[in-house]
């Protein structure tokens, strides 16, 4: 495996028009949290319950209205090679030095829920797979963006392989760091949605993931999840480790 890659000593700023999406998104929850909340909900700011209720009913309104202007055929731009951003920064909720350490010759991804088969699988089974590359833009909520290339399968020919019930509305992750998240369907099935298990040509580094990072460029980063153990089809929302605490569900670009 290669070694983990360092974290750069500073951000790398996304395109100007995906910052103004980005803070438009984050000055509009902002802006609904106290004054524009009492007005538009009627509720008291200071009663938590109230407040907290409104503004989870606002989120899932926002997540119904992203998935119903998600467009299935829209592709995210790819670039060229001399576009890729080096290093590629590292990104979690803890220092690299913390990232979990998988031992790739045990290793079995988990399925469960609405699949055929639940039977687990190898790294070696993964990797015979059909393997595609892009080259895409990582978007953080944070501000910064980079450039990588990434390789494996696509997530839409793995769900059909397994016996995916591709009519559930969710596809859930469970990760060794003990991350979780979860997507809707649709963009589990967009063509540039990939099951990857490479990075820049090699075998994904502990930094970006290995075993297995979902990447799925038309979604914010924290919806691209790495360390992969355990997946599962549903139709009732699993919610994420961020999602959980407030951050928007569906975080389409």
């Amino acid at each position: 495996m290669d070694e983990p890659v360092k974290e750069p000593k500073r951000r790398l700023v996304a395109p100007q028009s995906e910052l103004i999406r980005l803070e438009r998104r984050l000055f509009l929850k902002q802006g609904l949290s106290l004054g524009a909340l009492t007005l538009l909900s009627g509720c008291d700011v200071t009663d938590t319950d109230s407040v907290q209720k409104a503004l989870w009913t606002m989120s899932r309104w926002n997540d119904r209205v992203q998935a119903a202007i998600f467009d299935p055929d829209k592709l995210a731009p790819e670039y060229p090679e001399s576009a890729i951003t080096k290093p590629f920064p590292f990104n979690a909720y803890y220092p690299e030095a913390k990232a979990p350490r998988v031992e790739g010759a045990g290793y079995k991804l988990e399925l469960g829920g609405m699949i055929r088969d639940k039977k687990p699988w190898t790294l070696p089974e993964l990797y015979a797979l059909p393997q595609s590359s892009q080259i895409t833009r990582h978007i953080c909520v944070e501000g910064w963006s980079a450039i990588g290339k990434w390789s494996g399968v696509r997530f839409r020919t793995f769900l059909e392989r397994i016996g995916a019930d591709l009519s559930a509305k969710y596809v859930g992750f469970k990760c060794a760091d003990d991350y979780y998240t979860s997507i809707d369907m649709p963009t589990a099935l967009h063509p540039q949605t990939l099951l990857t298990f490479r990075f820049a040509d090699q075998i994904l580094p502990t930094a970006y993931g290995f075993p297995m990072k979902l990447r799925i460029p038309t979604k914010l980063g924290f919806k691209n999840p790495k360390y992969i153990t355990a997946m599962f089809v549903t139709n009732d929302n699993p919610g994420g480790y961020w999602e959980d605490q407030g951050y928007n569900w569906f975080s389409g670009l």
